[in-house]
């Protein structure tokens, strides 16, 4: 699905996600975003060993 994306398109969508989102808002949101990363691996994790 995403194959076609190149090094343009992904800063293209860099740069509208920081319009949106604003340089104070984005640390926000990465921390955020790799908490819930995070949180998914080890749901992940603990049911495979089940």
């Amino acid at each position: 699905m995403f194959r076609n994306i190149g090094p343009t398109e992904l800063i293209i969508i860099a740069a509208v996600i920081l319009v949106i989102f604003g340089g104070k808002k984005l640390p926000e949101f990465a921390k955020g975003l790799g908490e819930a990363i995070k949180e998914l691996r080890k749901a992940v994790k603990s049911g495979e060993e089940k």
